[in-house]
């Protein structure tokens, strides 16, 4: 291995570590508040302009539609370019079409706005779990990653408690424009802090800038937490394309490749079908007034949270695959219990929260344990595509969890979702029985480079 890359694995915690965790939890807060923002908001829209069902459900839709391909194509450019040019542009363009999302004229607009700004979230995905698995020593990488993911519950709760306030203190049908607004004012402010982190060194190796990797390690090592931009070195640049990545990913890793799909696939199905479940199929249901969503993604999201900080213990602790068996399972168990809450305000809140906190240290214990499986100069191109993949059944599973509880009632259509979190235990299981276990090892040791 690399002396200056093994001598990262193995450095003591410091302030840098801290630091990016931080810097690179607040954007995915960010991404979170997008995501439980327009959940908050869909019943005023639907009010405003007069939405049907469907039309309700496609704005949820054409963002994981742009999720997708902000994932897919980010991810390549983040293994082309660097973790660093990405994660910066990712915020630029979320925090630019979030803006104009406050400003949108009618359905229309809204749509494009909110495809163009789920571009730049889905470029979050590949960069920060590449740099964040890159950043951190071994023995902490599965605690380091679920804390940047446990931001997601704040970014939530951040939405839940603004929109309150929002809807209390004017018009509903000008207080969601307020709000996306204030979400693109944290996000080019989030976008000065970053610009303070380094490239990843890991990164920096694999593509020839040696003397540049040493220099960042160095500094890592020292705790300093502001570095200069450094050009990009002649090497960075190759010529293989997108398919050539992906290509590499099914030739060489194809079982890693299968699992990180499967892994987000069952957990993007699962979690945005129950979210969607609320707004969707509970508030027609008992006739409940938009305003009190918010309540429901708030008190979740604190469930959520506490999920969340479980599985930041566990993962370096108990191990990867043990920790997501454990917490997919229980979520497909949980989501099936879930249908004999829905009876009433309290108890729909109750529920929903248990089933929260097992479906988010679900995603929570993925994201680590997939990102941390490719190589270096593949990672986030990995990411990306299983991102992408986990997308498609994101974006279809509003439109199947309204023709559930249409045919089948509020209970099959949970049932549909249990179904999906079983996808990802059979996955990891599969795995677990010749897979590697990440926990403690180096990211080289645990892949690679082959070709």
């Amino acid at each position: 291995m690399n002396p200056s890359i093994a001598r990262l694995a193995l450095l003591k915690w410091n302030r840098f570590h801290t630091v990016a965790v931080l810097v690179l939890g607040i954007g995915w807060a960010l991404d979170s508040f997008e995501v439980t923002l327009i959940n908050n908001v869909l019943g005023v829209l639907k009010s405003q302009w007069n939405l049907s069902a469907n039309a309700t459900s496609a704005i949820l839709s054409v963002w994981f539609i742009g999720l997708m391909i902000g994932a897919a194509s980010f991810g390549y450019l983040a293994d082309r370019f660097g973790r660093r040019r990405i994660f910066l542009a990712s915020l630029l363009l979320y925090g630019s079409f979030t803006f104009l999302t406050a400003f949108a004229p009618n359905y229309d607009f809204l749509i494009i706005a909110r495809f163009i700004t789920a571009v730049g979230v889905g470029a979050e995905y590949s960069a920060i779990n590449a740099a964040i698995s890159e950043f951190i020593p071994s023995r902490q990488r599965g605690a380091a990653g679920a804390a940047v993911m446990n931001f997601w519950t704040i970014g939530g709760i951040a939405a839940s408690l603004l929109a309150l306030v929002l809807f209390a203190v004017l018009p509903p049908d000008f207080g969601w424009r307020v709000a996306f607004g204030f979400g693109a004012l944290v996000a080019f402010s989030t976008v000065l802090l970053r610009r303070h982190l380094p490239e990843s060194p890991r990164w920096l190796a694999t593509h020839g800038d040696q003397e540049g990797a040493d220099d960042i390690v160095e500094r890592i090592a020292q705790g300093q937490v502001r570095f200069a931009t450094r050009p990009t070195p002649a090497k960075a640049v190759k010529r293989a394309g997108i398919l050539s990545h992906a290509g590499a990913l099914i030739r060489f890793y194809p079982g890693r490749l299968a699992l990180g799909c499967l892994l987000d696939f069952s957990e993007a199905s699962g979690y945005y079908g129950l979210f969607a479940f609320l707004p969707l199929v509970v508030l027609p249901l008992l006739k409940l007034p938009a305003g009190q969503l918010p309540w429901f993604y708030l008190i979740g999201n604190v469930g959520a949270l506490a999920g969340g900080i479980a599985v930041s213990l566990l993962l370096d602790r108990l191990g990867r695959k043990s920790t997501v068996m454990m917490f997919y399972g229980a979520t497909a168990i949980g989501t099936l219990i879930f249908a004999h809450f829905i009876q009433g305000t309290s108890s729909i809140i109750i529920g929903f929260t248990l089933v929260n906190l097992l479906a988010t240290g679900s995603w929570i214990s993925a994201y680590p344990t997939f990102s941390e499986l490719f190589p270096t100069e593949l990672r986030a191109s990995g990411i990306g595509l299983s991102v992408a993949f986990g997308r498609l059944g994101a974006a279809f599973s509003p439109f199947l969890i309204t023709a559930a509880a249409a045919q089948f009632g509020p209970g099959g259509a949970l049932a549909m979702l249990a179904g999906f979190w079983l996808i990802g235990f059979a996955a990891m299981l599969a795995y677990a029985m010749r897979g590697t276990e990440g926990r403690h090892q180096p990211l080289e040791t645990l892949s690679p480079h082959r070709g």
